[in-house]
This record gives structure tokens, C-alpha cells and sequence, in this order.
């Protein structure tokens, strides 16, 4: 989405049917508008004070959450109860740096997968997320 205008924004939350309000597009433009990166709700709501934009973190924790049923974001849990959420929704992996709450995308064919258990009867396997685990090496 890059730094599109106010306007791509109101489109783009029509496209994927959320109604495009004045907080979904304030979230969406401090989202979006700085590339791609992975972000949690408490770094998106700390952002949008900065930027003077009234939104209790309830209200964050919300949006990102109608964002990612709308295909927009990619949630990734890495840190127990902490949910990560990345501007690029397409099939990728990642790196998280321990301890620096960071992630790198990882080269899309870095990891290569070749067989998967068999889901459950009843169940089919929707997606796979990998997170390679990192530590600085020490000097």
C-alpha cells in the first residue's frame, strides 16, 4: 500500500467491506504509509499518540484484529500472550531477534518443507508460519 492518500485508504477498507472511519483510517495510514514492517498494537498505539490521534488501545487491539480477518495484516505470535502483525500478508517466513522484539522476512526460498503431518479428519491445514528464532552472537 505504500504512502497512498487518505482516499486509497477509504477504498481499500470499502474493498474488504470495514467501513472506512476516521480511526480505522488514521491506524491504517501510520500502519501502511512507512512500508513494510511488523508492528504490535501497544507500537501502534504509542505511534498514533505521538501523532495526535486520539485512540484508546482497546480500539487498536480492534483494528488491527478487523484488519488481519480482512487480509490486510498477518498475525504472527512469537512471545506468549504478544501478537505481532505484519503489513505484508502474503505467505512468508521470518527471523525474530531475541530479546529485540525485531523481525526480518526470510528470502522466499529459505526454508523449504517437504512433507507436512496430515490434519486431523475433519480439519485442513490453512497456513504454516515459520519463525526462525535469533541471538546476537556473542563477541
Amino acid at each position: 500500500m505504500g504512502s497512498c492518500p487518505w482516499r486509497d485508504y477509504e477504498t481499500l477498507l470499502r474493498e474488504v467491506n470495514l467501513r472506512p472511519t476516521r480511526q480505522r483510517l488514521a491506524l491504517g495510514w501510520i500502519l501502511f504509509s512507512k512500508g513494510g514492517r511488523t508492528i504490535t498494537a501497544e507500537m501502534l498505539h504509542e505511534e498514533a499518540a505521538r501523532a495526535k490521534i486520539p485512540v484508546s488501545l482497546a480500539t487498536v487491539y480492534n483494528t488491527l484484529n478487523q484488519f488481519t480477518e480482512a487480509g490486510l495484516l498477518r498475525q504472527i505470535g512469537v512471545e506468549g500472550m504478544k501478537s505481532y502483525f505484519d503489513t505484508d500478508p502474503s505467505a512468508h517466513d521470518h527471523f525474530f531477534i531475541e530479546g529485540e522484539s525485531l523481525f526480518m522476512d526470510i528470502p522466499e526460498d529459505g526454508i523449504v518443507l517437504d512433507k507436512l503431518p496430515e490434519p486431523p479428519e475433519g480439519y485442513a491445514i490453512d497456513r504454516v508460519d515459520v519463525v526462525v528464532r535469533l541471538r546476537r552472537e556473542e563477541d
